[in-house]
């Protein structure tokens, strides 16, 4: 073996390492950038490093869930308030029993989790986004309806989150409605309907007191300084279950999302968040765990009757009978 030969391998070695680095680049420290970022934030607030596990962030308010509900003077805008059904302090009860601290620590690594569940390696840049970002920091509920969006496709008893907190954003069940998977739509309303049962036995003054806050219909004003898009609710739903429904009919499951996210009861800013939900419906996140969950979902046969519109499921292939 000559001394040119152990340079040559070497050289060849570096080279590949050179080549793989520029092929991974900057996706290639995605990942441990983003657990970086997010373990950063989860030892902030299982330490009660201030500010982060104060009462101006809304995981607060579900954490103090736990002292009992009183909806009498509970209204949108204010930080604080509890403003959910009590189904959803009855669901999280065994995480609000933890000290505020680890339940605050927990809260915001189950929401970066699903934030890397739709986006995979995009987590960092899409993490850095305002409105994903201030749903982390505040302990919001949008990536939780985003993940809801794309589960309810096989699993539609997922829906029962959307409607029993916010209500509105219900109105994505049009989409099994215009496709005319009513099984789909049965078990959206059966799972809702039976989580609304059982707290309603756990607690049903609490019931009461919820939807009397809800016939109070109190909005925050464009003038209150708070950061939101001032339209109607009345005026977007009609637009939101249009986007639905057209999305259903042709099969555009982006839509979905759009239209979710335009019937929320108030537009905050953290809202535009459900729109992450988008992603895992493009190349650009096809092989995030959400975007392969989302291939093999489409492969499964559609849960509606077989007869009701075939055009409409993901697997149909048009038959063409040659003529005679």
């Amino acid at each position: 073996m000559t001394t040119a030969q152990p340079a040559a391998r070497a050289g060849a070695v570096l080279n590949g390492i050179r080549t793989r680095t520029r092929e991974r680049g900057l996706p290639g420290l995605a990942t441990p950038a983003f657990a970086t970022v997010v373990g950063i934030l989860v030892a902030f607030r299982l330490l009660a490093v201030y500010p982060w596990n104060e009462y101006v962030f809304d995981l607060h308010a579900y954490w103090a869930s736990r002292f009992g509900l009183d909806y009498a003077l509970e209204h949108p805008g204010p930080a604080g308030m509890y403003l959910y059904s009590p189904a959803f302090a009855h669901l999280i009860s065994p995480l609000t029993a933890l000290p505020l601290p680890i339940f605050a620590a927990i809260w915001t690594a189950l929401g970066a989790a699903l934030l890397y569940w739709m986006v995979g390696r995009w987590s960092i840049v899409v993490g850095l986004l305002p409105p994903v970002a201030l749903t982390i920091a505040q302990g919001q509920l949008d990536l939780a309806f985003a993940a809801v969006i794309l589960i309810g496709f096989r699993w539609p008893g997922a829906w029962a989150l959307p409607v029993l907190t916010k209500v509105t954003p219900g109105l994505g069940l049009v989409w099994f409605a215009v496709r005319r998977e009513w099984r789909s739509l049965a078990i959206a309303a059966g799972t809702t309907a039976a989580v609304v049962a059982v707290s309603a036995v756990i607690d049903p003054t609490s019931w009461g007191g919820w939807f009397g806050m809800l016939a109070r219909m109190q909005f925050p004003s464009a003038q209150s300084g708070l950061v939101l898009v001032p339209i109607a609710l009345w005026l977007r739903l009609p637009i939101a279950a249009a986007i639905v429904a057209w999305g259903a009919a042709r099969d555009h499951r982006w839509a979905l999302p759009v239209g979710v996210c335009l019937a929320m009861p108030i537009l905050w800013l953290n809202a535009f968040t459900i729109l992450v939900a988008i992603m895992p419906m493009l190349p650009i996140a096809a092989t995030s765990p959400a975007g392969r969950y989302l291939r093999s979902s489409a492969r499964e046969p559609s849960p509606g009757p077989e007869v009701a519109h075939p055009q409409l499921r993901p697997d149909h292939r048009r038959t063409v009978v040659p003529s005679s």
